[in-house]
């Protein structure tokens, strides 16, 4: 068996007098990943992608805030983390009823429950699927569609991206594998649901989803996140989802995990030809959250939303990091991502639109918005353009603030009180995300969920705020 380094290839000599703590999570990690690539039932093609995943990890080690791109979010306290991937389900933690409770636990849905990132088919429905839609767990997928699987699995999302990708490569178990044939359509979305039960510190979860759609095809594809613990337990996830010619394909990511925990997730996609396809982010919990969204406009007369919205409260930190790659003429791209942030909150968005010499006509715009609830709240966000084409048409902006006295005022002049102008400003500023969202149910859902998250703070229920300075 080939083996790996103790430790990330050293810039200098060090023995163990001298190994930072990081260092040494990173040694138990490599060492860990021994016993982890031993595990049966996994086909011989596999094997080659978890080791290049591992080095990889090796060659990386974990960003600091001395990367570009990580520069506004300090992953510091996942790497003290004591590192325990974890083996066992423990689904007797968890029932249909507080399952039923959780965000969109109770929509009419195709439904893959996962605990702890291993599948539990005793909480999981599938109803009757169109001809050839296939609906499964992944170790399932690896099985039974392995030529599909070994053909599209990493092919959007590598583990050369970071050190928290490169984990994932070696050490996922399970997840969704949802596939969409040629002009299927799928009325009912998709479901995966990922539990949380597990209360040891530093328990490690690597979910991996690979959403497949060929041409013509419909669907919606829902992917959330959710705890019955408090404890620092960290989730690491990689969706990849590819869109063929013509398909029109929504993914809703919700996030609500424990306040007390971690969540680091890829979302990475390819699209084809005159393809619509909408991407929702909505980050509600987790002490410290990223998203990374990378996505490839590959094909020509295509459109993409990407769109976001976050409510931090406490210490929390919710930060989307996206790149869009115009690599086609005549495509569209669209991100708006808001944000309102209360107590010592941060928010961070880093958006770069790159558009290729070849991408002529590209119509590309980026918005990031920000609401402080309090003078604490911080938010770092950072635009881009990369553009190498002559004839397009790009915007980006970004606000930083808190509410208007204008726009209050222009209420109140219209006969609303001061506390129904300050809320109907709050509440139309999520709403400006969620109301983009194409599916009814979810979209109501969603929609009433924001409100209820939104109207336990007291400066939207009718507490005067503090004074205003900068304006949104």
């Amino acid at each position: 068996m080939e083996r790996y380094p103790s430790s990330p290839p050293p810039a200098g000599n060090h023995n163990r007098s001298t190994m930072t703590s990081t260092d040494k999570v990173t040694e138990g990690i490599l060492k860990e990943f021994e016993q982890w690539e031993r595990e049966p039932g996994q086909p011989a093609w596999l094997h080659p992608f978890r080791k290049a995943g591992i080095a990889r990890f090796a060659e990386l080690g974990f960003p600091t805030l001395k990367h570009e791109d990580w520069r506004f979010t300090n992953v510091a306290p996942i790497t003290k983390l004591p590192f325990h991937p974890v083996r066992e389900a423990a689904p007797d933690t968890l029932d249909a009823q507080t399952l039923a409770g959780f965000i969109l636990g109770s929509l009419p849905a195709h439904r893959l429950v996962f605990v702890n990132g291993q599948f539990a088919p005793a909480l999981s429905s599938v109803q009757a699927l169109p001809a050839g839609v296939v609906v499964t767990n992944l170790r399932t997928a690896l099985v039974e569609h392995s030529g599909l699987m070994e053909r599209n699995l990493g092919q959007c999302a590598s583990a050369t991206d970071n050190g928290f990708a490169a984990l994932n490569c070696a050490f996922f178990h399970d997840g969704g594998f949802v596939h969409l044939p040629r002009n299927a359509t799928l009325d009912l979305p998709v479901h995966l649901v990922f539990v949380a039960t597990a209360t040891q510190a530093g328990a490690q979860i690597h979910p991996r989803n690979l959403i497949l759609a060929d041409a013509g095809s419909r669907g919606t594809v829902i992917e959330s996140y959710a705890n019955t613990v408090d404890a620092a337990y960290f989730t690491n996830a990689v969706t990849e989802i590819v869109a063929g010619e013509s398909t029109e394909l929504e993914h809703v990511k919700v996030q609500d995990e424990s306040l007390s925990a971690f969540h680091i997730a890829a979302i990475h996609a390819s699209l084809g030809r005159a393809s619509q396809v909408q991407s929702h982010s909505l980050a509600l919990g987790a002490r410290l959250s990223r998203n990374n969204i990378r996505t490839h406009l590959g094909g020509e007369g295509l459109e993409c939303v990407l769109n976001g919205l976050y409510l931090t409260k406490g210490d929390q930190l919710a930060d989307h990091h996206m790149l869009v790659e115009h690599a086609q003429p005549n495509c569209a791209s669209h991100e708006y991502f808001n944000g309102i942030l209360d107590d010592k909150s941060k928010g961070v968005f880093h958006g770069r639109i790159l558009v290729r010499p070849i991408a002529q006509k590209t119509d590309a715009k980026q918005t990031n918005k920000n609401l402080l609830l309090s003078d604490s709240a911080t938010a770092d966000s950072k635009p881009q353009l990369e553009i190498y084409a002559d004839d397009v048409k790009c915007t980006h902006g970004a606000t930083i603030g808190q509410l208007s006295e204008e726009s209050i005022f222009y209420l109140r002049s219209r006969g609303l009180g001061q506390d129904t102008a300050r809320r109907m400003l709050i509440h139309a500023f999520a709403g400006e995300i969620t109301e983009r969202i194409w599916h009814d149910a979810v979209r109501e859902e969603l929609d009433q969920v924001v409100w209820d998250r939104l109207e336990a703070h007291p400066l939207v229920a009718g507490r005067p705020g503090p004074g205003p300075h900068d304006h949104v």
